[in-house]
């Protein structure tokens, strides 16, 4: 299975003036602990890091220090999220027939998901790992007012990776960028083409890094994965 992290934003909501996968959760870079599960996972067998240039010399020396024995491609990325998956998805090899998408943020991410998205994949066109809200959820107009309460037994939370056929996602993005689509996942665009999306089931811990506080609870949940039971 082909792996492709977008890696390529910003850590403004972070605080940070750099790229916030570089910042440290334990000694190692949050992107570093990514391609650990990466590496450990038994059905990836092939990385593509989606970053800018001026990244590149820090994400080598990270690679060097995990000593990944996937063969690993550095991928010049966009302006946003959806060109980066968009320059990914042409840097595939051509023998790559499906693809998983994971954020690099969300570094808690274990091998067991990513495996588990990998043998789905095999028998549909498009996933996405996704968690059941627990929280009821309030739909709110632009004065503050709330519009409508959804049945939360019908709502999931979206997280990564997202799996998909790659010509059929090759496909989406080339329709996306013709239509002037703006999209936050490639589920979104897969949706608006009219392909079907399966639900993995996520992982509670699968965090998105984004603030200092997802940071602080990252590393506990972190160090209770890693304390001796």
């Amino acid at each position: 299975m082909y792996l492709l992290i977008p890696a390529a934003g910003m850590g403004k909501r972070m605080g940070s003036d750099r790229n916030k996968l570089l910042l440290t959760l334990m000694g190692k870079p949050l992107l570093a602990w990514t391609l650990q599960a990466a590496e450990a996972s038994q059905k990836i067998t092939w990385i593509g890091v989606i970053g800018q240039s001026y990244d590149f010399p820090d994400f080598k020396t990270m690679i060097s220090q995990v000593s990944l024995t996937k063969p690993v491609q550095l991928i010049q990325g966009g302006d946003t999220r959806q060109e980066s998956v968009y320059n990914g998805l042409q840097a595939l090899p051509s023998e790559a027939k499906r693809v998983l998408i994971h954020d690099g943020a969300r570094c808690l991410a274990t091998p067991e998901l990513f495996d588990r998205c990998a043998e789905a994949l095999l028998n549909c066109q498009g996933l996405i790992a996704a968690i059941p809200v627990k929280d009821t959820i309030k739909i709110v107009d632009d004065k503050g007012y709330i519009q409508d309460t959804p049945d939360r037994r019908q709502l999931w939370a979206a997280q990564t990776p997202q799996g998909f056929e790659v010509e059929l996602l090759k496909h989406c993005h080339a329709q996306g960028r013709t239509l002037g689509w703006e999209v936050t996942d490639d589920a979104a665009l897969f949706e608006k083409c009219q392909f079907p999306v399966q639900i993995v089931e996520g992982e509670e811990t699968n965090l998105k890094v984004t603030t200092p506080v997802d940071l602080t609870i990252a590393e506990f949940i972190l160090r209770q994965r890693l304390t001796p039971q």
